[in-house]
């Protein structure tokens, strides 16, 4: 299993009860250095553990309800890349788990391992802010793609796909949704609509100035979108969450070729320049598409995974707004199934 290197800074007073969590949690190996502060108002102290990535969520959260309210600490965690020296040999009692505990235990393994919360805020964030690299990386990647669809090239738009800026807010959203944080969300949902009006705008510009015919087969091919395309959009929304929360994020380059937000809204641009409205709606339903089935299926994955806020006021928070937004995306999904019956040809 994965390992992650928590390391604490918090005042010196609170060590007893960070030695405590680490003992509670079954740490691999756990470490404390104390600052030679003469006043015990600014002693500090260091915590450093080694312990499974699954176990990190739950020493974060003892953490901060160890620490009081309004003091100054710090909490970083870091990955193990390799780990040597012989095993340290834990003494536990033999206790008898209780079936509530059992019930626990197993949910937990079905679950998996899953990546600290604020592991994934650190990651998801990093797609969810309007500033110059996004969109540079948006004007690029729309270049590219327009590039490839004009002129039937599938190696220019699965480059393009890699690049993938529109998927980072959409998976924002969903995480925002998960813990409730309003103000993630509306940074999220302001980020994708500037990154997509961004791109079909641009795709309306090259195809207001394309001089030659818009029948290219990876044009074309965006245009019919079917039940495939759910199917496809649902299966890769789950995968991008699931690679994100396990931490594995070399699975995510191929996530981002597998959901392909930016062709459909090129796609889009380019015929709605062109004239040709008929293929532009049909590019459209399929961005659509992919819009609602990630999102879906990112939060779904969030619950399973477990997913939440720490105190019990923001998860009945979180939980309605939850709840709203999957009877959203379903609604929206079955509003989507149902027009692709009329766009059939």
């Amino acid at each position: 299993m994965a390992k992650r290197v928590v390391e604490i800074t918090a005042p010196a007073s609170v060590a007893e009860a960070l030695i405590a969590l680490a003992e509670q949690n079954g740490v691999d190996d756990v470490f404390v250095s104390h600052s030679k502060e003469q006043s015990e108002d600014l002693a500090r102290c260091f915590v450093r553990m080694v312990c499974d990535t699954s176990k990190v969520q739950a020493i974060s959260d003892g953490a901060q309800a160890a620490v009081e309210k309004g003091a100054v600490w710090h909490l970083t965690i870091l990955p193990v890349e390799g780990l040597a020296g012989p095993e340290l040999k834990k003494e536990t009692p033999e206790i008898v788990p209780t079936k509530q505990e059992k019930r626990a235990e197993f949910f937990a393994r079905l679950r998996g391992s899953t990546a600290a919360r604020e592991e994934i805020m650190l990651e998801v964030t990093k797609g969810a802010q309007v500033n110059a690299d996004f969109l540079t990386l948006v004007v690029l990647s729309t270049v590219v793609v327009a590039v490839g669809l004009l002129n039937d090239n599938a190696v220019a738009v699965i480059g393009a796909m890699v690049i993938a800026p529109l998927l980072g807010p959409n998976l924002a959203f969903a995480f925002a949704t998960a813990l409730g944080d309003r103000a993630l969300m509306v940074g999220s949902m302001v980020t994708n609509f500037v990154g997509m009006s961004l791109s079909i705008l641009l795709g309306i510009l090259v195809g207001t100035l394309w001089t030659g015919t818009l029948d290219a087969p990876e044009l074309l091919a965006r245009t019919h979108p079917s039940y495939d395309s759910i199917a496809l959009a649902i299966a890769s929304g789950g995968a991008a969450v699931l690679s994100l929360t396990t931490g594995v994020s070399s699975a995510l380059v191929g996530v981002m070729v597998a959901v392909a937000l930016l062709p459909p809204a090129v796609a889009c641009g380019i015929l709605i320049g062109g004239g040709d409205m008929e293929g532009a709606s049909g590019a459209a339903l399929l961005l659509a598409i992919n819009i609602v089935c990630v999102n879906l299926a990112a939060q779904v994955v969030f619950v399973w995974k477990g997913v939440r806020p720490r105190t019990w006021y923001e998860q009945k928070v979180s939980k309605a707004a939850r709840l709203n937004n999957l009877l959203m995306w379903f609604v929206l999904l079955g509003i989507l199934a149902a027009l692709l019956v009329f766009l059939k040809p």
